[in-house]
Parts: structure tokens; sequence; C-alpha cells
């Protein structure tokens, strides 16, 4: 039944290992983690935000299997990964009980959630791209010395607190980050993350509120 989906798909040792090994590739290739650590996060943040926004325990749950899988496209190439990954779950999720509705949404979803190709199509596909651009978190930086990071992770390890606020009486939604600038500037974090920023911007125009970056205090988006 679906109500047990989440718990099924994270007992799936199929999709354990496609994340496990994308996370493991990534890391060959320099990326910061994406491992069930960051899957899981985003799982749960995206069934918090639809909660938070009235949607029910049906759609709550399609968040939680298209965060889950959502980056299992890493174990075929980090291009494209959002619609490998949308391949790789239509196929796996034909193995459970879903409504032919409900598997697509979650394709749509995972092969919808990458800005390089990627865009809001759906409540739940907003709801994913707000949690997954949003995990911004020092301990994503893989273990190495400060001197080989790279502007991923100088970034990622620049930031010591992170915290998604929603507001819904004044229809916003703010990402409050503090960052040492002594790792990393204000400049350096926007080259990186403006489009993920603007990617979280059209989500929150998609769920009828405005999405706002508070970073040390200070609003800059």
């Amino acid at each position: 039944m679906w109500e047990n989906l989440y718990e099924n798909l994270r007992n799936d040792s199929e999709i354990r290992e496609l994340i496990r090994r994308g996370d493991a590739n990534l890391g060959v290739l320099g990326y910061t983690d994406h491992s069930e650590a960051h899957t899981v996060l985003v799982a749960e943040k995206t069934a918090w935000i639809l909660e938070e926004f009235g949607y029910d325990e049906h759609m709550q749950m399609l968040g939680k299997a298209a965060g889950f899988m959502h980056d299992i496209g890493n174990a075929i190439n980090r291009s494209r990964h959002a619609e490998y990954g949308g391949i790789l779950a239509n196929e796996i999720l034909r193995r459970y009980e879903l409504s032919v509705e409900d598997r697509i949404e979650i394709v749509t979803c995972i092969s919808n959630h990458d800005e390089s190709t990627g865009g809001t199509v759906s409540a739940v596909s907003a709801a994913l791209i707000i949690a997954d651009k949003t995990d911004v978190r020092r301990n994503r930086v893989r273990p190495q010395d400060k001197a080989a990071f790279d502007i991923h992770d100088r970034v990622n390890y620049a930031v010591t607190e992170a915290r998604l606020e929603i507001d819904k009486e004044k229809k916003v939604i703010i990402l409050h980050l503090q960052i040492d600038e002594e790792n990393c500037s204000m400049y350096e974090y926007f080259d990186i993350f403006l489009g993920r920023m603007q990617m979280c911007r059209h989500a929150g125009e998609f769920l009828g509120v405005r999405f706002k970056l508070m970073a040390n205090g200070s609003k800059v988006l």
C-alpha cells in the first residue's frame, strides 16, 4: 500500500545501492556528500514543506518517495542525472502497488529537480526543489585537508547554520544561513548558489509564497 511506500523504498536494496554508488562516483569527481544522509533529509523536508502548505498525507508520501530517490541517476552520470534518475525510478516503481498517476508524479519530480535542465512542474516538485537546494551544511564536505577545498567545498564548509522557515501568514519561505566569511565570501556563495536560489524562488511562487534568503541576519535575496 502507498502508506508504507517510503519505508519500503528505504529498505529497497537496489535503490540503496544506486544511492551509494552515485555518492561514491561523485566523491571521486570531487562533489560534496550525496549519500543517504542527504536523500533522507531531502525526503523528510519535502514532506514537511507539503504538510506546512496543507497537502495531505498522500501528497507527502509522494514527496518523500521522490526526495529519497531524487539522486539515483548519479550512479549513471552526473550530467543529466535527474533525467537518468527518472528513468531508473520509473522501472523500480513498477514493482510497487502504485497507481500510474502516482508513479508518473514521482518520476516527473525526480526528472525536473536539477537547475540545469528542470523546473517546478507541480506542488510536490516545488517542495522537492526547495528541500534539495536548501541542503547546505558543513558536514556535506568530504573529509580532506582544507587546502584541497574547491569552491563548492568552501561554500558548504562556511555554512555553520542553515534553517528553513515557513511563515504562512506572510506567505514567505525563508532560508536562514550563518556563513563564516573567513572560509567563503558572499560573492563565492552566490557564484555557486544563485541558480539554485532562483529555482527555489520559482518553486515558492508555484506554492503561492515568496522565497527569501537571509545570510548573517541580512536579506540578500
